[in-house]
Parts: structure tokens; sequence; C-alpha cells
């Protein structure tokens, strides 16, 4: 089974998210700011991460770029969901090792579509 770390700071984006990941057969953990990811992922590694951008402590940015430099850390695929809109951010999320970008809100079918274009299904 595929392993999932949601990274939100909303616990209701987290509960949604999970329902669906979920019922895409993933494994689920979460973590509410890039910090508490960034130390998750130090643990296990997950195969993908649903990334936010606006969080405390550390943001989704400062977080992917983090990642990518630590051991393993340009394993999983990272998909970017976030209300974060306007092209620079996009570009700024790609060019730091982001492989796909969602606008929040979202839905099973947009969550899917991405996790299958990235290979995660």
């Amino acid at each position: 089974m595929k392993s999932c770390l949601i990274v939100d700071d909303s616990r209701v984006v987290r509960m949604v998210a999970r329902k669906i990941l979920q019922d895409l057969s993933f494994d689920v953990s979460e973590a509410g700011d890039g910090k508490q990811a960034l130390d998750s992922c130090l643990v296990s590694m997950p195969d993908a991460i649903l990334l936010d951008w606006n969080m405390p402590v550390m943001n989704g940015i400062e977080f992917l770029r983090a990642l990518r430099k630590t051991p393993g850390g340009t394993t999983p695929k990272v998909i970017f969901c976030t209300t974060e809109n306007e092209l620079s951010h996009i570009y700024e999320a790609m060019g730091a090792g982001a492989d796909e970008y969602i606008m929040k809100p979202f839905d099973s079918e947009i969550v899917e579509s991405k996790f299958t274009q990235v290979g995660l299904i």
C-alpha cells in the first residue's frame, strides 16, 4: 500500500483529503505544518505528499525546498494543494520540486486525476 502525508494547517482539509486518499487505498498520515511534515519524513519517507502553501512555522515552499535536500527527499511525489493560483506561485512550486499543483477547493476526481498523472495510481 502506498503512503501519503497530508500537510495542511486546516484540520477540515486534512480530514477531507484523508477520506479521499483512503478511498484510493493510500495509507495516510498528517502534519499541521511544514516542520511537523519534515520531521515525519525524516522518520519515514512517504510515497506522496499533498502539500498546502500557507501554514505557520514552516510554509509549504520552505518545506519542499528542505525536503528535496534531505536523503531520500527527491523520491516522494509532491502535489501542492493550495489557494495560491498565480502563475508565479505555480512556477515557484514546480521549480522547487513539486510534481503537480491542485487548486482548492478540490474533490476526489481532481485528486485521483493528479495522482494518476504523477504515476501514483
